[in-house]
């Protein structure tokens, strides 16, 4: 007995040597971060990075917690269910009290498991959270965020040190937390899905401590009202007529002139002496002429034709492509009435351009509202005015107008098959 009572005494004494060895090793202390108008500015780049915005109009969010804790989070009405083995629990984040579960110690319980989990799925999208401290620390000769959280969540006073790539996007961070007693514990932030609503999410993480992996499970963020009113705005313009156009033809301001054949996607487009018959799914089979006679291929005026029908065919079909790839679609509240705001992630000649759609009692549209960085748009409102049914069915505008006066006329507009 006594030599099986040693040779526990001497694994335990070996456990604790090896703990505090790691623990030496390890254990990092918290740096000093400074405050001021710098931080706040890496700050800002980094919301702009992954999407502040769609994120705060997202409205709903699902994932797990390494398997065990399940959450469908209504992020606008401020309400997540939370479940777990076979218990579920409602938790109202606005007012905890008028929370749903079977006992005050089970909703607890779920309030700890959402602030703990939630924290590992967006917590980038919490730095300008009330109560958090932000500063900049070097790091390894770059410019790292420091978050110190000074009320809220379950644990106030964790510290947490944010690691960007050269886009501002965070790939990893430090820890400085009460319920790890080693600082500077490290969890990687860049198993990314960039999900319907348009924001960046992690599927999982790694830890630095023996290379533990947290995973998220499935995780979506999605806006179901948005597209429910996307929907209704395609319905009012006869989109499914749309779809089964062959050929549109229009102007643009009487400068440029268009025939489309939607089916092969072929546009010709004529401006001034040049005409271009143009294949933007592959350019190098497009054809140019000048003065109607057709010349060697012409990259300029490829270019060109493709640059035109990208701006004028948006001012003529943009609502028509509201489910294309990359759009994000979420609802913005204009005047205290519902409005559908766009992203375009990518597309077009301007990608990261967005659009809030104004719309009538029967979600036709009438004006829209421009933010496009190369023209340095910012809610910049225009008419869309003056539809007509083609001969297809489809619905298409004639007309805009900015609030100037200024008029961009789309000539005359035509469908068919």
């Amino acid at each position: 007995m006594k030599k099986i009572l040693k040779t526990i005494g001497v694994l335990i004494t070996g456990a604790i040597v090896a703990i505090g060895i790691y623990y030496i090793a390890n254990n990092e202390a918290l740096p000093n971060g400074v405050q001021g108008k710098e931080a706040e500015e890496l700050a800002e780049k980094m919301m702009s990075a992954i999407n502040k915005r769609a994120f705060d109009s997202t409205e709903i969010l699902e994932w797990s917690f390494r398997g065990k804790h399940h959450y469908v989070w209504k992020k606008q009405q401020g309400l997540v269910d939370v479940s777990w083995d076979s218990i579920l629990v409602t938790v109202n984040l606005n007012d905890y009290s008028k929370s749903i579960g079977d006992t005050p110690k089970l909703i607890k319980k779920a309030i700890n498991f959402f602030n703990n989990d939630s924290f590992w799925l967006v917590a980038p999208y919490k730095v300008f959270d009330d109560g958090v401290e932000r500063s900049i620390v070097n790091v390894d000769g770059k410019d790292a965020l420091l978050i110190k959280y000074t009320s809220g969540g379950t644990t106030p006073g964790d510290s947490y040190l944010w690691i960007l790539d050269e886009n501002y996007v965070p790939v990893s961070f430090k820890m400085w937390t009460q319920i790890i007693p080693i600082g500077g514990v490290s969890a990687t932030w860049n198993d990314f899905i960039t999900s319907d609503s348009g924001i960046m999410l992690p599927k999982s993480h790694i830890l630095s401590i023996f290379g533990m992996k947290i995973d998220m499970g499935k995780v979506k963020a999605y806006n179901p009202k948005a597209d429910k009113v996307a929907n209704n705005m395609l319905k009012a313009i006869k989109h499914e007529a749309y779809k089964e156009t062959r050929y549109i033809e229009w102007g643009y301001k009487g400068k440029r002139f268009y025939k489309w054949d939607k089916q092969q996607h072929i546009v010709d487009v004529r401006w001034n002496d040049a005409r271009v018959v143009l294949h933007p799914n592959d350019l190098s089979k497009s054809t140019a002429y000048l003065n109607d006679k057709e010349i060697p291929f012409n990259n300029n005026l490829v270019s060109r034709a493709l640059k035109f029908f990208n701006n004028d065919s948006f001012w003529l079909v943009a609502p028509h492509k509201l489910f294309e790839p990359g759009i994000y679609r979420s609802i913005k509240m204009i005047n205290g009435r519902e409005a559908l705001h766009v992203k375009y992630s990518k597309g077009g000649t301007t990608p990261g351009d967005s659009y809030t759609w104004l719309l009538d009692k029967n979600y036709m549209p009438t004006h829209y509202q421009m933010y496009v960085q190369a023209m340095k748009k910012k809610g910049t409102t225009v008419t869309w005015e003056n539809w007509i049914q083609t001969t297809s069915g489809t619905l298409l505008p004639k007309n805009h107008r900015y609030l100037s006066g200024k008029e961009i006329n789309m000539g005359l507009v035509k469908g068919y098959n």
